[in-house]
């Protein structure tokens, strides 16, 4: 099966500790047994740090992304470092090259592409570029919610949710560098029209992109009736 999995920068660089790459490098090492694995990377709160200096410094959002994406990029190649042999050496800087990179039977690992796409966009679309039979998102909660679980008690987790239900709760978010949510409208466009196996789960235990694969967890997209 040739699966995409995007791990948010806030859960691979949280603290900045090594151990959080060695544990999803082992993840990634057992799910490439038997699989072929893409990964996107995000910059988490460094990239937001970076952003928000040269935001001050008056520069476009297309600087500020193209800083983010820069993060993103170091942060894959921490990753890559710690996947050690079983990951191709180079960072892709487009699909096309993650793909070609591929037949190498490695491990791709990337970061962003280009300005205005999150992290989950890039997943997205990587994953309708490769033809990937599985998207497993990884960010800091159980799945998606109504609304931020961080800030309401009464927040209510989806099981299941369609691309369609997902646009209406995303239609009124702020799509600055650096301050996009769950998924853009970009990734859940992709999602809807290639109705791609989607899983959100919580990253914070490397493990649960394992369990993704197999067992009922996090939050389902669905197809389109």
């Amino acid at each position: 099966m040739r699966i995409v999995v995007t791990v948010g920068g806030s859960i691979i660089i949280k603290n900045h500790d090594y151990r959080r790459f060695k544990d999803y490098a082992d993840v990634l090492k057992d799910m490439s047994a038997e699989n072929e694995v893409f990964v996107v990377v995000g910059g988490g709160k460094t990239a937001r740090d970076y952003i928000g200096i040269a935001r001050e410094l008056g520069v476009s959002e297309a600087l500020c992304d193209d800083v983010g994406i820069d993060v993103t990029r170091l942060n894959a190649r921490l990753l890559i470092m710690a996947l050690g042999e079983d990951a191709y050496p180079v960072v892709p800087h487009n699909f096309r090259e993650a793909l070609e990179f591929s037949s190498s039977s490695k491990i791709i690992v990337m970061g962003g592409t280009e300005p205005a796409h999150s992290t989950d966009a890039v997943g997205s679309i990587l994953a309708e570029f490769v033809g990937a039979e599985l998207l497993i998102n990884a960010t800091s909660v159980d799945g998606l919610y109504n609304k931020d679980p961080n800030k309401y008690e009464d927040a209510e987790m989806f099981e299941e949710v369609k691309p369609s239900e997902m646009m209406k709760l995303m239609s009124s978010n702020n799509i600055q560098a650096g301050t996009y949510e769950f998924f853009d409208m970009t990734a859940i466009q992709i999602i809807k029209r290639s109705s791609i196996k989607t899983v959100i789960v919580n990253g914070n235990d490397a493990q649960n992109v394992k369990r993704a694969m197999t067992e009922k967890i996090g939050t389902l997209i669905v197809p389109e009736d």
